[in-house]
């Protein structure tokens, strides 16, 4: 696994590497930054191919993304093969000490995780937080379950096999779907647990949000879990889900931004799973790019760190934030904002600030 995200970090590198020769002149260390390179999560990767597509257009600055996963995003930065990496999950205090140097978190909007299924004829489907617990953990195996039924009065559900899909790879998509499951379930706190990679009960594995979407579109009877965006894009079916105040819930923009409704912390690192608020979609959650604090490293121009720092304050202001909901990702709350470009002031480079306030 390890060889694979080398090799798929180095052809973003190489694919990057080539055109800044190409449109850069050498200028000691202080050249113009002609590209910045980031891998990570597939989770929010419609939204930052759109946005990325468009700071490129108005600035000249190539940006270039590999959808690696969130592990794999944790990894690059870490090894320092990208400007920033991309994580679904945030680090906690353990993983960040195991990093080379202090990190930031910067929050670049609200996704979802929609639980997708393919049972041809049927589109409406609700499962409560048993019904997951029992499908997830392998007791439920057949569609017609008398489990299912209750949930789903009325409904003629199918006498044929379930089959759960997973993710394969490290995924901060797979951190938020088990955080959620942490909180809804005891027994899979305690069997299966908190994760970006975990050791599945029972199940398919296959690699990345596009992984498992086509996976499922592919196999009669699946069901498994997915960034909403890519069930919106691909027209795959998926459920409502029961949230904390007992409703059956559809993810959209509105019940994806209720979940962040709650108190946020300065530094923003808080899993926005099974919110209180009534109205709030339960599988719901930030996702951040995460980068040096001190980026003067590695012979890293100051130019570089702040073409960096310049892109990261532009993706969370308005006219990018738009984009986000053009893709039907949840735009940040003003005070997150607020929050994160008080994070992009800490950012230095030789200890001098380059977000000026």
């Amino acid at each position: 696994m390890k060889k694979l995200i080398g090799l798929l970090v180095a052809l973003v590198l190489l694919a990057s590497c080539n055109n800044a020769n190409s449109d850069k002149k050498s200028e000691g260390n202080e050249s113009k930054a002609a590209s910045i390179t980031a891998a990570g999560a597939t989770f929010p990767l419609p939204f930052y191919n759109l946005s990325f597509k468009n700071y490129t257009k108005g600035t000249g600055i190539l940006l270039t993304y590999g959808g690696i996963g969130s592990g794999g995003g944790i990894r690059s930065l870490k090894d320092k093969v990208v400007d920033f990496g991309a994580t679904d999950a945030f680090l906690n205090a353990e993983k960040e000490a195991d990093m080379p140097a202090e990190i930031v978190h910067i929050p670049t909007c609200i996704g979802a995780v929609v639980i997708a299924f393919n049972l041809p004829g049927l589109e409406d489907l609700k499962l409560s937080n048993q019904n997951l617990e029992d499908i997830f953990m392998g007791l439920i195996t057949n569609w017609d379950d008398s489990r299912l039924q209750t949930s789903n009065p009325g409904v003629s559900l199918p006498d044929i096999e379930l089959t759960v899909v997973h993710r394969s790879d490290g995924s901060g998509t797979t951190y938020i779907f088990s955080d959620f499951m942490s909180k809804i379930s005891t027994s899979w706190e305690a069997e299966v647990g908190r994760g970006k990679s975990l050791k599945w009960p029972v199940g398919l594995g296959a690699k990345g949000n596009p992984g498992v979407a086509g996976t499922i579109q592919q196999t009669k009877g699946s069901v498994g879990y997915i960034g909403s965006e890519f069930a919106f894009a691909q027209k795959i079916s998926f459920a409502q889900v029961e949230n904390s105040a007992g409703e059956f819930i559809l993810p959209s923009l509105e019940s994806i931004s209720a979940a962040a409704k709650g108190d946020i912390p300065e530094d923003t690192k808080v899993m926005l799973t099974n919110s209180s608020d009534p109205e709030a979609y339960p599988i719901s959650g930030f996702t951040w790019l995460i980068l040096y604090k001190e980026q003067s490293y590695d012979g890293r121009s100051k130019v570089q760190a702040e073409e960096t720092v310049k892109f990261l304050n532009w993706i969370i202001d308005r006219d990018a934030q738009a984009l986000a909901q053009q893709v039907n990702y949840a735009p940040l709350p003003d005070k997150v904002v607020e929050n994160a470009r008080q994070i992009l002031g800490e950012i230095v480079f030789k200890g001098e600030k380059l977000l000026l306030q």
